[in-house]
């Protein structure tokens, strides 16, 4: 086997890149003839401004509930000791198992004038119809509250993971000098998990700006519901590639500020992460207000949904339900598998030619990549089938020309295609992750390696991967639940007679049949705990055994 170079490491990289990018570039190339669309137009006068408007509030709503609850959830269950931790620290993730649309449909069933909420009130205070006022889930601020409820474990994921790995032994030494705890927290920790916290929250904003089902059922005109009204409804493919570019804008102005914000800092790991769990035991009010602050976003990001649906299972579920459910399942964990497993893969390949790269080039192209995660699944779909059609053709062509066979379509024809697309998608969710702890690893321990005749393979695999066995569980753990939840692009691109949990869910919901919904619904959400709680607690065994 040849030997793996640093220059061969980073060109296989840029292919890799390039290969991720084409459905990016296949879009933006929309954009060249035609510039003038009668249909942009329209839009720039009319709804274009709301577009900026409901995108920036929901953003900024979104950035600072996610960064408020993940990074006090994570201080608390890392760095103090108190009644139910050991439960929260597992289970305060279980939230991004419920898809945003599944949230947004419970709540609005939930908390609607005949649901159960307001029902209770009018019985229990005897209250007449329209004498009381009662936030409507269903606007601007909903959608903010609904997106951070599902969003803020991303967040929570990374900064605990810094506040493990670098705050510890500063902490000690903050505490020697007099620091009280809110002292330390603000001018120690928070300071050393900036770069993890922005880059959870660049995901948790990237995903905002990609959704659709949320933001469309509420009816909140956004950049990305207005590219599938430019697209399906007005039938101007060149208007919604313009929404698409401008969408990438946004993304593109994000990863910028995210990476700014970190500067020429380094935040490098030293051995005081061996220290481990500080342990500041909390009792009596503290302990409570822990508790609260902990069982809030669990109990309004996953019990709450969760319980609602399964009440709607159990009393009015999908009559269906049997054998079908088993085959549905079967297929939603084989692509989120397959897709999790391929996409920490080549997010180790870019992080790593990244980090020995003497250039900028490799950077950049990181960068380019990690756009596909603020686009619809719908917009990818349209990327990856446009270039990858003219590839099957040309393979089914050849193989005829060679066997006389016409094989059919080899890639668009099964899972390959849609895994592709789930890729370009969701690579930038690994991709961030690695990064941010790759990052966390000093230069002189690539540079001793070097010293003692080690390649870039040898370095890679018996110096960084042994230190990233965690980060690497926690990328394929968010990119395995994304998958699970994915609903456009596998809309577009499942082959025929291959549906998934959440195409089942989503055709129900459509119906108006909800309760018939809660069953593949709750479905997408107990397939996608299984695997949380156990990559969580293999995370938190993986860091005692260091």
């Amino acid at each position: 086997m040849a030997k793996l170079t640093f220059s061969t490491l980073q060109a296989a990289a840029l292919v890799t890149a390039a290969l991720i990018a084409i459905p990016l570039l296949t879009v933006a190339a929309s954009l060249l003839p035609g510039a003038g669309s009668q249909t942009w137009a329209h839009l720039a006068d009319t709804v274009l401004p709301s577009y900026i408007a409901s995108t920036l509030y929901l953003c900024v709503g979104v950035g600072v509930g996610t960064v408020t609850i993940g990074a006090a959830a994570a201080w608390l269950v890392t760095m103090h000791d108190f009644p139910g931790r050991r439960m929260f620290e597992w289970s305060l993730v279980l939230p991004l198992a419920v898809p945003t649309y599944v949230m947004a449909y419970t709540y609005t069933d939930l908390l609607q004038f005949v649901g159960p909420v307001q029902s209770w009130l009018r019985t229990t205070f005897a209250l007449a119809p329209g004498s009381y006022w009662f936030p409507d889930i269903r606007t601007l601020g909903g959608a903010v509250v609904v997106f951070t409820l599902v969003l803020y474990p991303y967040v929570y994921l990374l900064a605990r993971s810094a506040f493990l790995e670098r705050a510890t032994g500063m902490l000690d030494v903050g505490r020697s000098l007099g620091l009280g705890p809110w002292r330390r927290f603000f001018r120690i920790a928070l300071p050393l998990a900036r770069p993890a916290i922005a880059a959870g929250a660049a995901l948790a904003l990237m995903e905002t700006l990609a959704d659709y089902g949320a933001v469309s059922y509420f009816g909140v005109q956004t950049f990305t519901t207005g590219i599938y009204r430019a697209w399906f409804s007005l039938g101007d493919r060149q208007a919604a590639s313009q929404l698409a570019a401008a969408l990438l804008g946004f993304v593109g102005l994000l990863l910028l500020l995210e990476h700014a914000s970190r500067g020429r800092a380094r935040f490098d790991v030293s051995g005081s992460r061996h220290a481990g769990h500080l342990g500041t035991r909390l009792t009596g009010p503290r302990a409570a207000g822990a508790i609260l602050v902990c069982s809030v976003p669990l109990c309004g990001g996953f019990l709450v949904p969760a319980g609602v649906l399964l009440h709607m299972a159990i009393t009015s579920g999908d009559a269906q339900f049997g054998e079908r459910f088993i085959e549905l399942s079967r297929n939603s964990f084989v692509l989120a598998a397959t897709a999790a497993i391929l996409a920490v893969a080549i997010a180790v390949l870019l992080a790593y030619a990244a980090r020995t790269a003497r250039g900028g080039l490799t950077r950049h192209v990181n960068r380019l990549v990690g756009l596909g995660y603020a686009l619809s699944g719908t917009v990818i779909a349209v990327g990856v089938l446009l270039p990858v059609t003219r590839v099957d053709i040309w393979l089914a062509s050849a193989i005829m020309d060679m066997t006389g066979r016409n094989p059919g379509l080899l890639l668009t024809g099964g899972i390959a295609a849609l895994v592709y697309a789930y890729l370009v998608r969701f690579l930038a969710v690994s991709l961030h992750t690695v990064e941010a702890n790759l990052g966390k690893i000093t230069m002189s321990m690539d540079d001793a390696a070097r010293s003692l005749g080690h390649g870039a393979a040898t370095t890679l695999w018996r110096v960084h991967l042994p230190m990233l066995r965690g980060s690497l569980l926690t990328a394929g753990l968010l990119v395995f639940v994304e998958v699970m939840k994915e609903l456009p692009a596998t809309l577009v691109m499942r082959p025929f007679n291959f549906d998934t949990l959440a195409t089942q869910a989503y055709t129900l919901a459509s119906d108006e049949r909800l309760t018939e919904a809660s069953t593949a619904a709750l479905a997408i959400v107990a397939v996608g705990v299984l695997p949380l709680i156990f990559l969580t607690r293999e995370i938190a065994r993986s860091r005692r055994e260091r």
